[in-house]
């Protein structure tokens, strides 16, 4: 019998090919209730993709013919030939409370419910990878959480999202803890969308309604959540406002209590202006009956995370293949998909902490004929991020090269580009290079297909995005060659010529707008800016507290009403009266924090004072305690300026 065009090649062709092929170190997991599923790839089937090495010596539409010849193998794998995929069904019993360490930053709860553990929430692994990750934990103790914070038999974390340091996981999920906060807001008036929304929102938000009908106390705790959200309304844009609470929500333990798992300082920025809501939800929660809802809608969410399987380990394989590199080389690393319903379809919230990646995804129904378009699916979002996923390791790595690049921010000043592409210049770099893959994979091989490829790059440039040209034509090259993207990363940085790629960005005419970046990033170091700062002035370091929050304001870090006062204070100690008034009024202006409002209010009824103008003291002091009069410390203070004029301490003799 004449043996296969595909048959296994010498173990040396193995060994070449594990250099940058996809490895079962990578999973993707999805945990509808029932039976599981599991593909394991064998050793020989590497053997299946060994012609696509040649082809890299070719041009890219050869790689991608050959490619094609190789397609119903991947069918036969589900194609996740390079992935293992598990799904099992609920436990009845949660397990002993034996958690492995976290990482931070934490996840939310994965579908957590009171009769969820860590066992329902990961395949089972098999003995040897049990070992390897018991082996790993121990090399490697970190912090434990603290035992107050989740019951046992409500752990936020399963063994899904736990990371082992020889694996990196890719998880495809939904999460309690994200539904009841958004169902929550749908009671508050989030409507965006909603006639365009899967049918399960609408659903939902009946059944709340029947709830709250039905109960005084749910309707009392859904108005005290309410004045709430519509005390902290960050942003006029409905979506914009919802993404402060999904990063909430991702920060927060599941149901019951909705505690954050971190101190406040080390939340998101975005996060901690809301820190309160948590508390809210919790009543809300019990009294709405919010568990019961969750759990009937259970199979419309696993029906869901049905429909995004196959794309998404399509996705992530074809990704891999391309970059020539497989993201189990980066170990300890997290891409988390969250699906749910409640939000709109046409928004997806991309998150970057630390080596955490997030997207929350909003499923669109599916067409009459009962498919799942791409675009409803929203995976070019999804591996827009992926693709951050893949690329943000290599710019940590080359630090130094990616310095020398940094006289190109001056180029982008003009550019309409978040302020975070303007001042970091490795954020700047990682997205031409993002946004040229991008390019690179979309349509075909027709004149056609690259005249909007040409536009595509044009465009990326025009927003600021200016070493995408560069990018777009060294991937090309970079196709045709058998080195995996870790590899060329270090070359692509080397071969820009600084001088000429300044002068092409003096000769560009920047647009007047830009598209929001998908992928929000919060870096430990900046979410604890304002804490420095505001430490630094207590002990006395006043230059250094304002060097820190002048820096959080230029670079949008934080809460920036908080960073006004914080320079307001800082001019309080420097007696700079008239710049403390200044800055005091821009605070107020500029945040929801009623520690903050409250207190910007009680010094300036103090400066008003000193001043001799009491009528208008007297209003700062009243506006004090509308804004922060449930805060002790600010309600003594404002009554104390509502009694007497407020007189400066005397000097010390």
């Amino acid at each position: 019998m004449t043996p296969p065009a595909y048959a296994p090649r010498p173990r040396s062709a193995l060994r070449s090919l594990h250099r940058w092929l996809p490895t079962p170190g990578v999973r993707i997991f999805s945990r509808p209730s029932y039976t599981p599923v599991r593909l394991t790839l064998r050793e020989e089937v590497l053997t299946l993709e060994g012609a696509l090495r040649s082809a890299h010596h070719q041009s890219w539409e050869g790689f991608l013919s050959l490619r094609l010849r190789g397609l119903w193998f991947a069918a036969l794998l589900g194609l996740a030939a390079p992935l293992c995929a598990g799904q099992d069904p609920v436990p009845q019993k949660p397990p002993a409370e034996s958690q492995a360490p976290r990482s931070q930053p934490p996840l939310p709860d994965q579908s957590a419910s009171q009769d969820h553990s860590p066992s329902d929430q990961a395949p089972q692994q098999s003995e040897s990878s049990s070992k390897d990750q018991s082996s790993s934990q121990d090399q490697a103790p970190e912090k434990q959480p603290p035992k107050n914070q989740t019951p046992a038999n409500q752990t936020p974390q399963s063994r899904a999202a736990q990371v082992p340091q020889n694996q990196s996981l890719i998880t495809l999920d939904s999460s309690e803890t994200i539904f009841s906060v958004l169902a929550a807001l749908n009671t508050c008036g989030y409507d965006q969308d909603l006639t365009i929304s899967d049918a399960t929102r609408s659903n939902v938000r009946a059944e709340l309604q029947r709830n709250l009908r039905d109960s005084e106390e749910a309707e009392a705790a859904r108005t005290a959540l309410c004045e709430f959200y519509e005390g902290h309304v960050a942003s006029k844009d409905a979506n914009r406002n919802l993404s402060q609470y999904i990063s909430l929500a991702l920060y927060v333990d599941g149901p019951p209590h909705f505690l954050p798992r971190t101190k406040e300082e080390d939340l998101p920025p975005d996060a901690s202006a809301i820190a309160g809501f948590g508390k809210l939800l919790e009543t809300f929660y019990e009294k709405a009956g919010l568990h019961s809802i969750w759990e009937r809608h259970r199979k419309d969410y696993a029906a869901a995370m049905n429909r995004y399987h196959e794309p998404l380990a399509k996705m992530v394989f074809d990704t891999e293949i391309y970059l020539k590199q497989p993201s189990s080389q980066y170990l300890g690393r997290r891409f988390t998909i969250y699906l749910d319903f409640m939000g709109s379809p046409n928004e997806t919230d991309a998150r970057n902490y630390g080596t955490d990646y997030y997207v929350v995804v909003f499923p669109a129904p599916n067409t009459p004929s009962g498919e799942a378009p791409r675009l409803a699916l929203k995976m070019d979002q999804i591996r827009h991020t992926f693709l951050h996923y893949e690329m943000d390791p290599l710019a940590e790595k080359h630090y130094s090269s990616i310095k020398r690049l940094e006289p190109l921010l001056q180029s982008v000043k003009r550019a309409p580009l978040e302020e975070s592409f303007k001042t970091d210049i490795s954020l700047l770099v990682t997205e031409c290079l993002v946004r040229a893959i991008e390019i690179r994979t979309t349509g075909g091989k027709q004149a056609a297909a690259e005249a909007m490829r040409a536009q595509a790059v044009d465009d990326a440039v025009k927003q600021g995005y200016i070493l995408t040209k560069y990018f777009y034509d060294a991937v090309g090259a970079f196709e045709k060659d058998p080195e995996g993207i870790r590899g060329a990363y270090g070359d692509f940085l080397v071969n820009v010529d600084l001088r000429k790629e300044q002068k092409a960005a003096a000769e560009v005419q920047f647009a007047s707008s830009t598209s929001q970046e998908l992928v929000r990033l919060s870096r430990p170091e900046e979410r604890r800016m304002l804490v420095t700062a505001e430490k630094r002035l207590a002990a006395g370091d006043p230059k250094g507290a304002q060097e820190l929050a002048q820096q959080a304001l230029d670079k949008k870090i934080g809460d920036q009403g908080r960073a006004l006062f914080i320079l307001a204070e800082v001019a309080v100690a420097n007696k700079n009266r008239d710049g403390a008034q200044d800055n005091f009024q821009k605070a107020i202006a500029a945040t929801q924090d009623p520690k903050v409002v409250g207190w910007s209010h009680v010094y300036l009824g103090r400066i008003l004072d000193m001043k001799e103008d009491r009528a208008a003291a007297l209003d700062e002091y009243r506006a004090a305690l509308n804004a922060g009069g449930e805060l002790p410390e600010v309600k003594a203070a404002a009554e104390r300026g509502l009694q007497q004029a407020y007189e400066p301490p005397a000097k010390p003799q």
